[in-house]
């Protein structure tokens, strides 16, 4: 016996959707439906919540950037009063641990990525302000509009749709957010928005700051994204959709931030494997079974030379992956694309070494995976061979000399990581600088003895890359203030009245906004 279907939230009321289907998600544990109906959004759900998001823009234009970062922070205050109930559900619906997890790590990142969102909020040195006093011309980076976010499935908390860096990021600039809940974790993003739909009350924003719906039809997704009232929409998912919604919102010239696909290559280089190479396969399973392989970062392509450490290293990795459980995937859905995308690389010629098929029972999962290919093979169909196996499977390339390695770099899609390995003592440097500088091309972060698993919440990080990891390699998801840029508009204001022009452009700098004023940094007031 399933519950009443749940609300969607509209302008500041949780009422029935109009639907046209209802679904509920799976707890991947056991492999059985949870009790709960969600629906399928019908157009009129979409056009009610695009309304009210243009409405609530209007309203947002004229209030301080105080009220936004005020209702960051009562949002977060609220987020963390009610961890415990969040961590439950979300344990349920994607069973990922509670501790450490969802607790101990997702959770702070989640309310430590808010509260940096209303600061920089508060702040406005985001808006990269810039005076021409001489000339008379002033601008600076201000809300795009109402943005849509769609969330992804493995971080039901950090990524989350209405709660998660990409809201943050577009709620800080001032933009309404109107959230499309991954069907993976409903429940948890319904919770969330309890909690966004109090903290907008309590704060006194406008009622369609922060809408919720749950699912719609593909035709109705891409009606929702390609809408004039919609501004820009961020997106992170499977490459097959959001590159279908991207195409749709690149007809209407609609900004559209998509993290899409990476295989996250790792180079080791022979010094590196001569000098630690126990290390480093300790290292690296521990980094690619790490959540059972459902990271964006996930290391999930190794390139190496062939020679007898290579060979051990192998033997050691398939042996650790053989020994250590197997870990539940988010769905049913990505258990089958894995096995799925393992069957490609299997049909293409990767040799099997471990694993490749689905773990017997109900619960959602497929055996710890290890694939092989040489560098030959790679080269002779890079395309296939970059199939992206979400999950806890990796391919091992075997090149045979650094020549063919750097062949195969030169031959990588765009990533949101690469990193490369080496010795401490120099004789792998010639070999690194061969790689490193075709390698930094093809990814949105480099890395040098480091697994590329971890994304510190830093104003420093780009969680990005070039195409197909995102759908723009010169913007990041993660660090502020580069992630808020993408939900904004640069507006130049020549010969404009002091007192009509935004507050942060205006003489009096009572907020300390560092400001670029005739070409040098200044975060004081102008007479």
């Amino acid at each position: 016996m399933t519950n009443p279907t749940q609300e969607v939230l509209i302008n500041g009321q949780w009422r029935a959707s109009s639907q046209s289907a209802v679904f509920s998600p799976t707890n991947p544990t056991l492999g059985q439906p949870l009790a709960i109906e969600f629906p399928v959004s019908q157009w009129s759900d979409c056009d009610e919540a695009l309304t009210a998001a243009a409405s609530a823009f209007t309203k947002l234009r004229t209030m301080a950037s105080e009220a936004i970062a005020l209702f960051l922070e009562k949002y977060a205050s609220l987020i963390e009063a009610d961890k415990d109930g969040l961590v439950e559900i979300a344990h349920q619906e994607s069973g990922l641990p509670k501790s450490p997890r969802l607790a101990d790590v997702e959770m702070p990142r989640t309310l430590n990525q808010l509260r940096l969102a209303a600061a920089a909020a508060r702040k406005q040195s985001w808006s990269m302000p810039t005076i021409d006093t001489k000339a008379n011309i002033r601008s600076c980076y201000q809300a795009i509009g109402p943005v849509c976010v769609f969330g992804p499935n493995n971080f039901p908390f950090a990524f989350n749709s209405i709660a998660g860096g990409d809201f943050a990021a577009a709620i800080a600039v001032g933009n309404p957010v109107i959230a499309k809940a991954n069907s993976s974790h409903p429940a948890t993003s319904m919770r969330f928005a309890v909690l966004a739909d109090k903290a907008v009350r309590e704060t006194g924003m406008p009622s369609g700051l922060v809408q919720l719906i749950y699912r719609t039809s593909h035709a109705d997704g891409e009606r929702l994204v390609s809408d004039p009232r919609l501004s820009a929409i961020g997106y992170t998912g499977s490459r097959s959709a959001g590159l279908q919604l991207k195409s749709v919102a690149d007809r209407v010239g609609k900004p559209f931030y998509a993290e899409l696909s990476s295989v996250n290559p790792v180079v080791f280089l022979p010094g590196a494997f001569r000098e630690r190479l126990d290390k480093l396969i300790e290292e690296y399973v521990t980094s690619g079974l790490m959540a059972t392989g459902q990271f964006c970062t996930n290391p999930g392509m190794l390139l190496m030379l062939d020679n007898a450490d290579t060979t051990n290293f192998i033997e050691g990795v398939t042996a650790k992956y053989r020994a250590n459980n197997v870990g539940t995937l988010l769905s049913r859905s990505v258990e089958t694309s894995l096995v799925k995308s393992i069957s490609i690389l299997k049909d293409a010629g990767a040799e099997l070494l471990l694993g490749g098929s689905k773990v017997e029972g109900s619960r959602c999962a497929v055996a710890n995976t290890v694939l092989k290919i040489s560098g030959k093979q790679f080269l002779a169909d890079p395309h296939v061979f970059q199939t992206e196996a979400f999950g806890n499977a990796v391919l091992l390339v075997v090149c045979s000399d650094i020549t063919e390695l750097a062949q195969a770099i030169e031959q990588l899609d765009g990533n949101l990581t690469g990193s490369i390995y080496s010795d401490s003592q120099g004789s792998d440097d010639a070999n690194y600088s061969l790689i490193a500088a075709a390698l930094t091309q093809r990814v949105g972060r480099i890395l040098n003895d480091k697994m590329p698993t971890g994304v510190a919440v830093s104003p420093a990080m780009n969680h990005g890359g070039p195409f197909p990891a995102t759908g723009h390699p010169g913007f990041t998801a993660v660090g502020i203030p580069a992630s808020l840029i993408r939900f904004a508009k640069l507006t130049c204001f020549d010969s404009v009245r002091e007192h009509r022009m935004p507050v942060v452009l205006q003489n009096d700098n009572s907020s300390g906004a560092w400001r670029l004023v005739d070409g040098n940094w200044s975060n004081g007031s102008l007479e």
